[in-house]
C-alpha cells in the first residue's frame, strides 16, 4: 500500500502501528510530529485543506487519507482525478479508536490497531479510576482558538472528565468572554490549533475582566501543546497525563510539557 498522508495524525497512527514504509507522501507537519520520516527523503505535500490533485497524481498513491480540518473542494477534486481517497473526521475518542482500526486494517496490522487502541483505552480507564476518588473535581474551561473564543473538541471534554475535572461549555462550539467571566473556572486550559506550545497566556490573562477570574487570581491559567490535545492520535495519552497534572498539581506528579502563566515574560514557567 502506497500512503499519502496529509495529516499528522495518520502519520502518528501509522508509526506507532509500525507501518510508516507504506508512506510515499506527507506533510511538514507530518516531519515535525514524527521526526523519524526526516531522513527518509519522503514527498512533502501539503495538507487537508490546501493539497492539490498535482502534487499528489505525481506520486501515484494506492490511496490518500485526509483529516479534519479538510477543504471538500480539495478532496472531491482528487476523487474526480481517479485517486482514492479516505476523509476522517472524527470527534469523540471512540471516534478515533475506529479510525485507528480502519487505518490498521488499509495496512495490513489488525492486530497492531487493536493493541494501540486497548492501550490507550487503558491508560484512559487508569486515569478515571485515579481520579475517581478525589475531594474536588475542578471546572475547566478548555480554549482552542483566541479568536473568536473556540471550545475545545469533545475528546478533549473527554479527556478533562477523565483527568477528575469538569469541562465548561459546549465541545467545539463558539463562546465569549463575557461567557467565561460568568462561569468563573477553576482552571484554563489554552490549546490553540497550530500554536505549539506558544499560547501567549499574559494576553489572556490581560483580557477585559479575566484579571479577576479565579483561574487567573490563583496562577491556574496553563498552556497544554497543540499536538497533544488537537491531534486525534495516541499522543492524546501524553494530554491526558498533561491535563492531569494541571488539575491535580502535586497529587498525580507533574507534567513538563505544560507551561504555566509567565509572571516573568523573560523566563517561561514551566510546572
Amino acid at each position: 500500500m502506497r500512503i499519502a498522508s496529509l495529516q499528522p495524525s495518520i502519520t502518528i497512527i501509522l508509526d506507532r502501528l509500525g507501518c510508516l514504509d507504506q508512506l510515499v507522501a506527507c506533510t511538514r507537519y507530518c516531519l515535525a510530529a514524527v521526526p523519524a520520516l526526516r531522513d527518509r527523503g519522503l514527498a512533502i505535500v501539503h495538507d487537508s485543506w490546501s493539497t492539490t490533485v498535482d502534487e499528489l497524481l505525481a506520486l501515484r498513491p494506492d490511496l490518500v487519507i485526509a483529516s479534519v480540518p479538510y477543504r471538500n473542494e480539495s478532496l472531491a477534486a482528487i476523487l474526480k482525478a481517479g485517486c482514492p481517497v479516505l476523509a476522517l473526521a472524527p470527534h469523540s475518542l471512540a471516534d478515533i479508536a475506529q479510525d485507528i482500526r480502519l487505518i490498521a486494517a488499509i495496512a495490513g496490522a489488525p492486530q497492531q490497531g487493536e493493541q494501540l487502541v486497548a492501550e490507550m483505552s487503558d491508560a484512559v480507564a487508569q486515569m478515571r479510576r485515579s481520579t475517581a476518588d478525589l475531594p474536588h473535581h475542578p471546572r475547566v474551561y478548555c480554549e482552542e482558538w483566541g479568536k473568536p473564543l473556540i471550545h475545545s473538541q469533545l475528546w478533549v471534554q473527554e479527556l478533562v472528565e477523565a483527568a477528575g475535572g469538569v469541562f465548561l461549555g459546549e465541545p467545539g462550539a463558539v463562546t465569549t468572554s463575557e461567557a467565561v467571566i460568568t462561569a468563573d473556572p477553576d482552571v484554563i486550559l489554552a490549546a490553540w490549533c497550530g500554536a505549539g506550545d506558544r499560547v501567549p497566556l499574559e494576553r489572556l490573562a490581560g483580557r477585559p475582566g479575566w484579571q479577576n477570574l479565579r483561574a487567573v487570581r490563583e496562577g491556574r491559567l496553563y498552556c497544554i501543546p497543540d499536538e497533544l490535545l488537537n491531534t486525534p492520535a495516541p499522543t492524546l495519552i501524553d494530554g491526558l497525563r498533561a491535563i492531569a497534572s494541571a488539575l491535580h498539581p502535586g497529587l498525580l506528579g507533574t507534567s513538563g510539557a505544560i507551561r504555566s502563566l509567565d509572571r516573568n515574560p523573560s523566563v517561561p514557567a514551566r510546572v
